[in-house]
Parts: structure tokens; sequence; C-alpha cells
């Protein structure tokens, strides 16, 4: 074999060498990061890291002539340098909240839970049409601002004569971080009491869509809570419970997941640091409260094209190349620590079915027909409560009912609006208890 064959292929070797001490000294980065739970913002791991593949590379070196022996620590010195990518931020540490909003104004009350929360309140346009039960819209999530889209729906109500007040939960949008040991769904629950409190106007209607349904369905479970609201409107609810959260069936008709283009912007997760902690988080290998990132790094990291394909499965594959902005970046918070914090005490919860069925506050559930919400999940709760009056089956829309699209907000006003002044539900009840089976059957 020629002379030059051979130092080619000895060279390919030597470099497929290298990079594979390269590969293994950032599995060990990784797995330290796990083992840490990122301590340090990484740099445990990576100084464990380091350390490791220096007494390795002196190993290997240590018959070598000297200059010979620096060749071992090029992996190293590789590795250090794309791990150390993983322990430096890239945006602010300290919370960054989102401006004002041009159209309301934002006030913030301080809860006797000790939440500190961003309010917003849209009066009635006309006050001569002014219903008199004030109603308080609590978003989805969980721990999301609430967005641009939303606002605008909480407008129309306001001009049918609704007084509309909105808070952001503790640590989403404009309201203020909590430690993240406090991120549960029952204190969710009690803020939502305490708020209702503060506002000081009786008994309220209350609106809660996805994230805030399950606050609102776990609200009417506690009598306490439940004896603060006039009426309530569960609109396409998640898991309430470790039961449920465990419950798995299908979902509604094809939404637009993998058929809308991809969401456009900037991404948190191109950047190694925020897409080993939130990827690691996902996962389960690093807790929320992770060493790695902070809460508030993470929340000015993310975006909403970190969102991906879940924006597209709240709208109906009809509309995968119509879905509208829902926000703007300026408005835009999600915090995803915080999120899968709370989420997981919903998993870690007791059934709240029992409690459930003695609930006597009159309620509406809101059913989409392309809902990515599990069936389950909508319909455990109509089995489990007695006083929900009727169930209204949204067709054409996604989870995201209420989206600017067509007349689909008008649509989801007129049933809302229908059930709090009683009025005859301008859609069938559908489903009703005893279709439950049919409806699991027939609406996939």
């Amino acid at each position: 074999m020629p002379t030059s064959v051979i130092r080619v292929v000895r060279f390919a070797g030597r470099l497929l060498l290298a990079l594979a001490a390269v590969a293994a000294l950032a599995a060990v980065f990784l797995a330290l990061i796990t083992l840490t739970d990122g301590a340090g913002s990484g740099f445990a791991a990576w100084l464990t890291t380091l350390g490791v593949g220096a007494v390795l590379a002196m190993w290997r070196g240590r018959r070598r002539t000297w200059p010979a022996r620096l060749v071992p620590f090029l992996p190293v010195v590789v590795a250090a340098a794309l791990t150390a990518a993983v322990c430096i931020p890239t945006v602010p540490t300290a919370r960054r909240y989102p401006p004002a909003l041009p159209f309301v104004a934002t006030q913030h009350w301080s809860l006797a839970t000790g939440s500190r929360v961003a309010v917003y309140h849209y009066p009635p346009a006309n006050p001569g049409s002014r219903h008199p039960i004030p109603l308080v819209y609590l978003n989805g999530g969980p721990v999301r601002g609430i967005s641009v889209l939303d606002h605008r729906f909480l407008q129309l109500l306001a001009r049918r004569g609704y007084d509309v007040y909105s808070y952001e939960q503790a640590g989403g949008g404009r309201s203020d971080l909590l430690p993240m040991g406090q991120y549960t769904i029952s204190r969710s629950v009690r803020d939502l009491a305490a708020f209702v409190d503060r506002l000081n106007k009786g008994k309220v209607d209350i609106l809660g869509f996805s994230s805030g349904g399950v606050v609102l369905t776990r609200a009417l479970a506690d009598p306490g809570v439940a004896a603060r609201l006039h009426r309530a409107i569960i609109a396409e609810p998640g898991p309430t419970d470790a039961h449920t959260a465990h419950i798995t069936g299908h979902t509604g008709r094809k939404s637009a997941r993998g058929l809308a283009p991809a969401m456009t912007g900037p991404r948190s997760t191109h950047v190694p640091r925020y897409a080993v902690a939130f990827g690691l988080m996902r996962l389960g290998l690093l807790t929320p409260d992770t060493g790695l990132i902070g809460q508030a790094e993470g929340d000015n990291a993310f975006t909403a094209a970190d969102l991906g394909s879940d924006t597209a499965s709240a709208y109906c594959a009809r509309d995968a190349h119509r879905i509208p902005a829902e926000d703007t970046p300026q408005n835009f918070s999600f915090s995803p620590a915080a999120s899968l914090r709370i989420q997981q005490t919903v998993k870690d919860s007791p059934s709240i079915a029992s409690q459930l069925r003695k609930s006597r506050t009159p309620a509406m559930l809101m059913i989409a027909e392309c809902s990515s919400q599990v069936r389950q999940w909508e319909t455990t709760v109509l089995a489990n409560d007695p006083a929900i009056q009727r169930t209204q089956y949204m067709p054409g829309v996604g989870h995201h009912m209420w989206n600017g699209l067509d007349d689909n907000n008008d649509r989801a006003a007129d049933v809302i609006t229908a059930f709090l002044q009683a009025k005859p539900a301008p859609l069938p009840n559908y489903p009703t208890r005893d279709r439950i089976p049919a409806f699991l059957r027939d609406r996939k």
C-alpha cells in the first residue's frame, strides 16, 4: 500500500478517535448535568468533565515525547469549548416583564396568598346593558401570559355588557414570580379565591379555558372556593387530577398539527444552553428548580416559536394555512419550568371526583370539534359534576375556540352569554351524560 494512503488512513483513524473522545466527554458532561441537577449553572458538571478529560489525556500521553503529550488534550479542549456554551447565559438572568399593553391598563394586586398578579379590567362598553355579575377569565398555560388574541375576545364580551376582569396567574405575563416550590395547582385555586375576595364584588361568573378550566374545575370541587362563584364555564379543560392525567384516549377531529407551516422567529432551543435545559426538563431528567437555569432566565429565553406544533394543534386541519398570530413577540410570556411544575402537581394529586359530585354551582362545558385535548379529560368532568347544566360542542374550531377567524369569536360569545343569562342555548345540549359513550365513539 502506498505510503500516502497509509498516512491518510492513519489520519482518518486518529480523527475518528478524537471525535469519539469529544462525544464521550460531552456525554459525560450531560450525565453529570443530570446527576447534579445543573448545579452552579452547569459549571460543576463542566469542571468535573474537564478534570476527568485532563486526567485521561495525561494518562494517554505519559509515554510520549513532550510535544506529542499535548495531542490527547485537543479533544478535551474541543469538548470544553462546546460544553461551556451550556453554562453561559445568553439572555438576562433577572426577569424582563412584557411592556404595558397600549389598549388596557395593567394593575398589580397583592393577594392574601402572597401572590402579586397583573390584573386587566374591561368595563362594559354600554353601561345600559351592563350584566350585574362580574365575569372573571382564567387563561390557559399554565403560567402563560394572556395573549393579544384573548384580550380581543375579552373586549368583545365587554361590548356585550359584561364587566370583565382577568389576571395573569402567578409567574405568568406581568405577574410576579413565585419560588419554584410554590407553583402548585392548589395554589392556583387559592389564588382564584383570593382574587375574588380582593375584587370584593360578591359572587362572580368564571370562564376558565384549558388549564384555566382545570383551576376552575378544582375550584368547583372545593366548597369554600365554590361559594364565591355564581356560574362557571369550563372550556376545553385538561386533566384535573392524577386519575384523569393517566387516562389515554382519542382527541377530537384532525387538527392542524403537522399540516401548518413551521412557526417562524427565534427559538431558544437553537441555543445549546436552553436546548439542553428545556429538553432535559421535559424528559424529567432535570427538576423545574434546576440549578442550570433560573426561572427568570428561562422565562426570558422562551419564545413563541419554541411552542412549535403546539400552536397548530389548537386549530382545525382546514385552518392550517391561515392560523392567526395569537400574540406579539413583546407580549408573549411563558414559564416552561413553572408550567411543568404545576402539571406535575396535577399528576400527583388524588382524585377530585367525589368532591366534584357534590358541586352545586351552575356550570357549562365547552368542547371543540378539533380539540387537541383527550376527550376523556373533558367527559370525565361532565360525568362527575352534576351541576353542569349544558354542554356545547363547538363545530369548526379547535382547542383555541375564540381565534378571530370567520365568526368564531361571535359564536363562542353567543354560547357564553346565553348560559350566563340563563337563556336557551344556541347549540344542542351535546353530549349529555348518557351520551358520553356514543360521543367518545363517534366524535373522533
